[in-house]
């Protein structure tokens, strides 16, 4: 038997063949001991202990939120979301999670807010309560960081040939310093002394522009989806900026009427399900007011479950009315990519970008497209 074959079977039979197959190290460990937080479960039905003391997988080790997103991390979308379902519909996992009490002890940041958004639809009354107090900190704080990011990119166009009075770092024309201050330079050390500080003024936009985004809410696309909450939010409280909001898979939500708050996007969104990217991108086109005046955003990994004519021919109609096309597939922190290459790819032609960005970036993007 190889050794990758050995492995297999290792974290299917679990910790009761480690004897014949052998112990597990790394990240490999940390699969058996999910696995076994649950499918242990089974064993005990059948009269089987789990020996505790250290080094022990007893699953009082570990609590049910943070074996959620452990294996969020460790296994891939389609087995998560297996797991998953096994471990509230099968094993009765939900019962662990009715104390909202469970949240206390538990820092809040984005691995967990992507937990929660999977577990909310299937809570009591009582726990979503709770659950909305842990994801509002982490939501307020992505808030946070962002909108000063998104504010700075539609300050304005900066303007070379009007000086500003006011220090920024965002403004400062180095050009024209180093023209300025050539007087001071200091041949012994190579150096100009900055005496004579110049900073470039800024002509705030006043623009009727309307941005429509359309976002995958398969399982995979989860931060894409907070970051696209929370852009939307920001985006919608600009000056002359009309946004809306679809949410997809196989079905449409639209949230655009939900957009002063994130949280309330979030909730609406139900992670899972197939994939029908052209219906969506149709139902975006009754948003295109002034074609030229439109920036219509795709954000998804392009995986179209349905045939992609229809998805191809919304984005021809767009193109060709001028509206302003781009396709993202992801918008995170790590603004990492991962497409359908051949889609992509036919997008590219009818005339998509097609890329991966952070947030912030997105912002610069949609500044500099709506000059």
């Amino acid at each position: 038997m190889s050794d990758q074959a050995k492995r297999r079977w290792r974290l299917a039979l679990g910790r009761y063949a480690e004897s014949q197959l052998g112990g597990l190290a790394g990240r490999d460990m940390r699969a058996d001991r999910a696995l076994d937080y649950l499918y242990g479960r089974e064993y005990e039905n059948r009269g089987l202990h789990r020996p505790s003391g250290p080094g022990s997988l007893d699953p009082t080790q570990m609590k049910a939120l943070d074996w959620l997103g452990e294996a969020r991390k460790l296994f891939p979308q389609s087995v998560f979301e297996v797991l998953q379902d096994h471990a509230l519909d099968r094993y009765g996992l939900a019962d662990l999670l009715d104390d909202p009490k469970t949240l206390d002890s538990l820092e809040p940041n984005q691995d967990l807010l992507k937990t929660l958004l999977s577990f909310h639809g299937r809570a009591k009354p009582e726990m979503k309560e709770k659950l909305r107090q842990v994801a509002d900190v982490v939501i307020q704080d992505i808030l946070r960081r962002l909108k000063s990011d998104v504010q700075r990119a539609f300050s304005g166009r900066r303007n070379p040939f009007k000086r500003s009075h006011v220090a920024s770092a965002a403004n400062f024309d180095w050009r024209n310093t180093l023209r300025r201050n050539l007087k001071t330079y200091d041949p012994n050390t190579g150096r100009i002394i900055a005496e004579d500080l110049r900073f470039m003024s800024r002509e705030r936009r006043r623009l009727p522009w309307s941005i429509i985004l359309c976002v995958d809410q398969s399982g995979s696309m989860t931060d894409s989806i907070v970051h696209s909450a929370v852009m939307a939010t920001i985006l919608s409280g600009l000056p002359g900026v009309t946004v809306s909001m679809v949410l997809f898979d196989t079905s449409i939500i639209d949230v655009t009427d939900r957009l002063t708050d994130p949280l309330e996007t979030l909730l609406s969104v139900q992670l899972g399900g197939g994939t029908d990217i052209g219906r969506a991108v149709e139902y975006c086109e009754r948003y295109v007011g002034t074609p030229a005046r439109s920036v219509f955003v795709l954000i998804s990994d392009f995986a179209e479950g349905a045939s992609p004519r229809r998805l191809f021919s919304a984005v021809a109609r767009m193109s060709e009315a001028r509206v302003r096309l781009i396709g993202l597939s992801a918008l995170d922190d790590l603004g990492s990519p991962y497409h359908d290459d051949h889609i992509a790819g036919r997008l590219t032609s009818l005339g998509m970008q097609i890329g991966a960005m952070t947030p912030d970036r997105l912002a610069q993007w949609l500044a500099e497209t709506m000059q």
